[in-house]
């Protein structure tokens, strides 16, 4: 086993090394996975000050630096976050175990029984930027899934990532799980070496700047999970409460102004928008928010006017685009061309309407008169989430548990050979049980 203090380890023997322990951690057992899980809530509680300490270290250099205010915010590990990370693990430990499911079992003849098992990933590279809580989130659903898994966090917070592993990697070895289920990489040079190890990771998940995220994808043969970018919508309806609406306009934008499923551009139908923008200029501006309107939004409210590129711009900050519309198929059309299929909302009374948009809406999230902001794996009941994945093939959305499994086939019989089915002499009769 190499020494993972050990900043001159190859990265392409690390990786080879996990993918040969690969079987060996997805075997384990669920007690034993759930009873790391358990030693990992207990030490960074009582750790936390020494967690806290270092995350104090990080913040004050990236402000040292010049960091915006924005990602500063990403980088903030205390004890809220801490509270969110420890209820994850809580829920993650009560969800059931994907390993082992059984996903399929048919009669192919008599004798002859097909099974589909659900069964780990292997061995996932995540490579996530700012926030260090996604470090316990990744590890500890890499290690309830059986998946070995390679991390390497944004230098930004350096000494929190590292205070966070050690803890992670530690309990979850005392707990019976093997030394190689997790390995930390610190270099920023080593994301190279990691993106060419093609023969023993078998899924990289991108956690960061649109920019990041498409340098992972555009330099590597790994597979990759994740998403780009995250330009949301809200559209407002003419049959919306306006009641209801601002609230959750208002929540969408300021709650976690960061986050990617935070809202950035919100479409208003023509027939509301009198009603509506005067009174949620005034909720803007009470919660620090800059609107940017398009003419026909200016010609309402007095705000900053919008350019073209605004519609397909994710802020990251107290800033919302306003775009009039005179359809609700103009809406659709709009988030279909600018949005990056993450998550998008109506805000309707109207059922018929309603029901258009979320059937017609090409995002992994449609919501309807709801906060943006809910989509996250915690809130969906996973126990937390690796990422949000935008694109349709295996998993969408939210990737919790679920999304970290694969599957086999496993066939049983006695003495079976096609010569017989070629022949004609036996035939399938496929017969699910």
């Amino acid at each position: 086993m190499a020494d993972q203090a050990n900043t001159t380890i190859e990265i392409a023997d690390i990786a080879r090394e996990m993918k040969l322990a690969s079987p060996e951690v997805a075997a384990t057992s669920t007690e034993t996975r759930n009873g790391a899980l358990a030693a990992i809530k207990e030490s960074l509680i009582a750790h936390a000050a020494e967690i806290f300490e270092a995350n104090a270290a990080d913040l004050a250099a990236a402000e040292a630096d010049g960091v915006a205010p924005a990602i500063v915010k990403r980088l903030k590990f205390d004890q809220h976050k801490l509270d969110d990370v420890v209820a994850g693990i809580e829920d993650t430990i009560g969800l059931a175990d994907p390993v082992g499911a059984l996903l399929l079992d048919r009669e192919l003849d008599e004798g002859l029984r097909l099974k589909r098992i659900a069964c780990p990933i292997g061995v996932i590279g995540v490579i996530f930027e700012a926030r260090p809580d996604a470090l316990v989130q990744i590890s500890t659903l890499c290690l309830k899934s059986g998946n070995c898994s390679i991390l390497k966090g944004g230098s930004e917070t350096m000494r929190t990532n590292k205070a966070l592993f050690e803890l992670i990697h530690s309990a979850a070895v005392e707990a019976g799980m093997p030394e190689m289920c997790m390995f930390q990489i610190e270099a920023r040079e080593d994301i190279g070496k990691l993106l060419a190890c093609d023969g023993s990771v078998d899924l990289l998940i991108p956690r960061g700047s649109n920019a990041f995220v498409r340098y992972i994808m555009d330099n590597t043969r790994i597979p990759v999970m994740g998403h780009a970018d995250g330009i949301c919508h809200i559209y407002v309806d003419e049959s919306a409460d306006i009641d209801v609406a601002i609230p959750v306009i208002i929540d969408a934008k300021t709650q976690y102004t960061a986050a990617c499923n935070a809202v950035e551009t919100l479409l208003v139908h023509r027939a509301i928008a009198p009603a509506l923008l005067p009174k949620l200029a005034d909720a803007c501006a009470e919660a620090g928010v800059t609107l940017r309107g398009d003419a026909d939004a200016q010609a309402i409210i007095d705000c900053e006017a919008a350019s073209d590129a605004d519609w397909a711009t994710e802020y990251l900050d107290l800033i919302l685009s306003v775009k009039i519309v005179d359809s609700i198929d103009e809406a659709i059309a709009h988030i279909n061309r600018y949005g990056s299929h993450h998550t998008d909302a109506i805000l309707a009374e109207d059922d018929a309407a309603a029901a258009r948009f979320m059937q017609l809406v090409d995002s992994a999230g449609v919501y309807r008169n709801i906060s943006t902001r809910f989509a996250d794996g915690f809130r969906y009941g996973f126990g937390a989430e690796v990422g949000i994945n935008t694109s349709k093939l295996h998993a969408r959305g939210p990737v919790g548990l679920e999304g970290l499994v694969t599957y086999k086939y496993e066939i049983e019989g006695h003495g079976h050979i096609v010569g017989d089915y070629a022949s004609g002499k036996r035939s399938f009769h496929f017969k699910d049980l």
